[in-house]
């Protein structure tokens, strides 16, 4: 009698913890779809400009194999635009001789597009998503680094991306901003949006399908791996904290920004 209470107390503990064990790290097989999908915590140290590692502030979300789909559709439209930014990269460093740092930028961001487009041909599950996100910021700020390297101006600030469309690049500064019928908040711009909000005009904001129908990417829970991947690992950063902790003012962007904790 013993010996069986033993094993039904071995069989309580340890069932749970395979079946999250299995769930958590689920991979499809070829010809399958992704039924329920896992987001990651996908930096182990502490990221570049001081920010804690993502992982401290994000939590797993499932997401649906439609929504896999759209965040998956959403990059590799930035995949294909980031390709078309390292051609008129090449037109900034043609005819230079760069220096040792330079050209080490610049294979970063040549680099970040095989590496994008490598993770996104196999990905299977969220964590793959959210990977090429962070592949492809990190070729940004490559880019800009290089840009700036060639022209003799200051090295770009480690900042979050541009909030109304991550495929902008890093933001330059924080304007002030309110969304249709909204309060306004503070958000990390690059040059032209910031511009552009500044002369009261839109901001060039990114918009992806989802539902058949057209709508900012912060505004679906679909999109909640390719958020993650451009900016979880700026968590500690004021104004992105700020977002997430009002997130409720821009509707969908809570579920997008809940990787911050509380």
């Amino acid at each position: 009698m013993d010996l069986i209470l033993l094993l039904f107390v071995i069989f309580l503990i340890i069932g749970p913890l395979a079946g999250y064990q299995y769930y958590g790290n689920r991979r499809v097989g070829p010809g399958q779809q992704p039924q329920e999908l896992y987001g990651p915590s996908p930096y182990g140290g502490v990221a570049q400009g001081g920010y804690a590692p993502a992982g401290a502030y994000q939590q797993a979300q499932p997401i649906t194999a439609e929504a896999f789909n759209a965040s998956k559709a959403a990059l590799g439209d930035d995949i294909t635009t980031y390709g078309t930014e390292l051609r008129d990269l090449d037109l900034d460093v043609v005819g230079r001789e760069l220096d040792a740092a330079a050209n080490d930028d610049y294979t970063r961001a040549l680099d970040a597009y095989d590496g994008a487009k490598a993770t996104l041909d196999r990905a299977q599950s969220a964590q793959d998503l959210t990977r090429v996100a962070q592949i492809l910021e990190e070729g940004r700020f490559s880019v800009a680094s290089v840009k700036a390297r060639v022209h003799g101006q200051p090295l770009p600030q480690r900042r979050p991306p541009c909030f109304f469309d991550p495929a902008h690049g890093p933001s330059v500064e924080d304007v002030i901003w309110a969304p249709a019928g909204g309060a306004a908040r503070k958000v990390p711009a690059c040059a032209r949006d910031a511009q552009r909000v500044k002369l009261g005009a839109d901001p060039s904001i990114r918009m992806v399908g989802f539902g058949g129908q057209m709508q900012p990417y912060w505004e679906n829970q679909a999109y909640v791996p390719y958020a993650q991947g451009y900016y979880s690992r700026y968590g500690m950063d004021p104004t992105m904290r700020s977002l997430a902790q009002s997130a409720i003012v821009f509707g969908g962007l809570g579920l997008l920004f809940g990787m911050f904790g509380d």
